[in-house]
């Protein structure tokens, strides 16, 4: 489950515009803005270089945070986009949105797949085919899980594991209805050179 939140410091920018954002980056600093929880949104800068330290971690779409801001309340925010530099694959603009711990907000999950050695289609040759790496759930702002686990204990050649069979974290439930298809355990010459998603599940079905 979610780990202690994690606080990001910032600043208020003064100005708006593009003009006021191209100077906070000749600053070293990245664009940022707040908004919802029916407030007005707010213009921040953040520093560079933390901000870019926390990225390479990962998961930075998916995990809650406490935003400080000198002379504001802090509140607690989730990443709803990172804009980035075209060649240099870097931070150019921040979009953060205000929750609050029992706010509703639908954001994508890692999947994450235990006990390879216990599943006898793996033993026998088979191979594990994954088609969500990520699965899109509606979670509690306040108890974002950091991944989902899939055990592979017992499954065979043929098997085909579906979201109902995975057990999610209280309050969390996917945002598509159906009981779509997240890996399956192929025999090796089954193996397809599908990397689209909706082939992967026909094929599984």
């Amino acid at each position: 489950m979610a780990k202690e939140i994690e606080t990001i410091e910032a600043v208020v920018r003064s100005g708006t515009g593009k003009g006021a954002a191209r100077a906070a980056r000749r600053e070293g600093k990245v664009p940022a803005i707040v908004y919802g929880d029916g407030k007005e949104p707010l213009a921040l800068n953040l520093e560079f270089n933390p901000l870019l330290t926390r990225l390479r971690k990962g998961r930075f779409l998916s995990t809650l945070f406490n935003l400080k801001v000198e002379g504001q309340e802090d509140v607690r925010v989730i990443c709803r986009g990172v804009q980035k530099d075209v060649v240099k694959d870097l931070p150019t603009h921040v979009d953060f949105m205000r929750t609050h711990r029992n706010s509703r907000i639908a954001l994508f999950v890692h999947v994450e797949f235990v006990n390879h050695e216990a599943a006898p289609g793996l033993k026998r040759g088979g191979v594990l085919t994954i088609v969500r790496q990520e699965v899109e759930l509606e979670v509690l702002a306040g108890d974002i899980p950091e991944q989902i686990v899939v055990d592979l204990t017992g499954k065979k050649i043929g098997d085909v594991i579906h979201i109902s069979e995975v057990s999610l974290p209280n309050g969390a439930k996917p945002t598509i209805d159906r009981d779509f298809v997240i890996a399956n355990i192929a025999a090796p010459k089954g193996l397809g050179g599908g990397d689209d998603e909706e082939e992967g599940e026909a094929a599984a079905e």
